[in-house]
């Protein structure tokens, strides 16, 4: 009997959670068809160039950006293209109208030559990706073999 009843409690709290998926998903599908999901609008345009530095360094910048959508925007993740590149970004909703900025960190440690990294954005917008670029090009310290990259 006790075996029955956790089994109805289980299945109960199951078809509460698909509930409110479901309600969730609802309201993100109705954003999207009034075209009001959040917007990332990035100061930035196109591929942010460090320049030249010398193997070792490190170096980073802010891609600063202003939620220009209707709701508020919400950063689910970030991904980097290598683990040389570390990203920084708010965990908390950015409101409608609020600029805020993803910091991302080049460590050139074992990198020589030119080098062009992607840093890519998931968040509640569409579309639900956007990527950041950059471009670096680093010169191998003095002394030091210039096959790495």
């Amino acid at each position: 009997m006790k075996q029955v009843a956790y089994l109805v409690m289980l299945a109960g709290l199951c078809l509460g959670q698909v509930a409110c998926d479901n309600r969730k998903q609802g309201e993100a599908s109705q954003q999207a068809a009034t075209g009001k999901m959040p917007k990332m609008e990035f100061a930035d345009q196109g591929v942010y160039d460090f320049g030249t530095i010398t193997e070792g360094d490190t170096v980073e910048h802010n891609f600063a950006f202003t939620n220009t959508g209707e709701f508020p925007l919400i950063i689910n993740n970030i991904t980097a293209s290598c683990g040389c590149t570390t990203p920084e970004w708010p965990r908390e909703p950015i409101a409608p109208g609020q600029k805020s900025s993803i910091r991302v960190r080049f460590d050139s440690k074992g990198k020589v030559g030119a080098q062009n990294k992607t840093v890519t954005v998931f968040a509640n917008t569409e579309p639900a990706m956007s990527d950041l670029q950059f471009r670096v090009m680093v010169n191998a310290k003095a002394g030091a073999d210039s096959t790495k990259s």
